[in-house]
């Protein structure tokens, strides 16, 4: 179990993972050179495994890739049940995500394309024909209203929503 700090760090990194170690630790009440520890220990030991930028892409020009959430269901295999297939299907150059779940499938699989065809042709080809993979079906993404935890496209402050009658 982590510890509080621990905890707080990484919430706040979540947030804002641009955060230097000495805003950290005014924000916390800690020293620098303690934060500046745990975060590297951290990315050590692979609790963070990265830092990346939200972007929203209709801004950078990105507009028109397309992006698919693709429901798979698998046939588990003996000794392994879901965890080889799904290692082999993360590691696709157009798999963005890969995630087990529950319920009428097993996983949820992101995918993201240049065009529609090309979404397409890795489903058909590379997807539906590896060999446990039982059915997929398809769901485009059409508008992002959240990502990551930041709002999209959102109202600005004093804009009135419009009211339909």
């Amino acid at each position: 179990m982590q510890s509080t700090i621990d905890e707080q760090i990484l919430t706040l990194l979540q947030r804002n993972a641009r955060a230097s170690a000495a805003e950290l630790a005014e924000l916390l009440g800690a020293s620098e050179a303690d934060v500046a520890a745990r975060v590297a220990a951290f990315e050590q030991s692979g609790i963070i495994l990265g830092y990346q930028a939200v972007v929203d892409p209709e801004k950078i020009g990105d507009g028109e890739q397309v992006t698919a959430f693709i429901e798979v269901r698998l046939s588990p295999e003996r000794d392994g049940g879901f965890n080889r297939l799904a290692e082999r299907i993360s590691k696709f150059d157009q798999v963005a995500s890969c995630y087990l779940m529950s319920g009428g499938y097993d996983l949820m699989v992101v995918v993201r394309g240049e065009t529609l065809r090309s979404v397409a042709q890795f489903i058909s080809e590379k997807l539906s024909t590896l060999q446990g993979v039982l059915s997929t079906a398809t769901h485009f993404h059409l508008k992002t209203y959240k990502q990551a935890g930041f709002l999209a496209h959102s109202v600005t402050e004093g804009e009135r929503l419009p009211v339909a009658p």
